[in-house]
């Protein structure tokens, strides 16, 4: 028998440059009658950080390591939805408010199972995936930390 994760497409790249996402769900697609839901989720830098106004976003990654954990976690995703495939870009470098960060995509025969899918994925993408931000602001630049929010959410995937 044919383990789901070996059968189901997954792409990761880590970029500079920006995504289509119109693109990126046509290549996903592309000849497969058998996907019946696809759910997007794209990250956008925003101006705003709870009370500061940010600036610019700077987004740095290990590279390699960031890959294979992203890839590790889309295959945990795999392992406990029926996913037809799967995507994910996260950008590096610096942004503005409005540009684009991270796009998650997953595939599937019915609506349920992607969405939980992609949930799951930007939960770990949020947490523990091997990014560092640094916002800059009129009151000047620093590292964000984690956010207990983010964490909490996380945690619910454990449960299962």
């Amino acid at each position: 028998m044919t383990s789901p994760v070996a059968s189901c497409p997954v792409a990761i790249r880590i970029q500079e440059d920006d995504f289509d996402i119109a693109r990126e769900i046509a290549v996903l697609t592309r000849s497969r009658t058998d996907i019946g839901a696809v759910v997007s989720f794209s990250g956008i830098c925003r101006a705003d950080d709870d009370s500061a106004k940010v600036a610019a976003l700077t987004l740095e990654h290990y590279p390699g390591m960031a890959e294979e954990e992203i890839r590790r976690h889309a295959d945990e995703a795999i392992s406990r939805w029926p996913l037809n495939g799967v995507t994910v870009i996260h950008r590096v470098g610096r942004f503005m408010p409005g540009d684009n960060i991270v796009l998650v995509l997953t595939a599937s025969q019915h609506r349920q199972a992607a969405f939980q899918a992609a949930e799951f994925l930007m939960d770990y993408l949020k947490t523990n995936a091997p990014f560092w931000k640094k916002e800059e602001s009129a009151t000047g630049t620093g590292w964000v930390e984690a956010q207990a929010r983010d964490d909490e959410a996380a945690a619910r995937w454990t449960k299962y």
